[in-house]
């Protein structure tokens, strides 16, 4: 898999993620703070993880 093929998944995931947190505030009854808290990490960890390999890239 190319790098910029990798990037473009965790972006997709990234943003998969961002959709999923934000249904989970309008659902009821809604996630539990701890739910949204881990997808919040699993999330900043995605975008950490996308700005690492683009420095690296360079």
């Amino acid at each position: 898999m190319s790098l910029n093929t990798h990037i473009t998944t965790l972006e997709q995931r990234h943003s998969a993620l961002d959709q999923e947190i934000t249904a989970a505030f309008a659902s009821k009854p809604a996630m539990s703070d701890a739910e949204i808290r881990e997808m919040k990490l699993k999330k900043l960890r995605l975008k950490e993880e996308i700005e690492r390999l683009r420095r690296d890239e360079h």
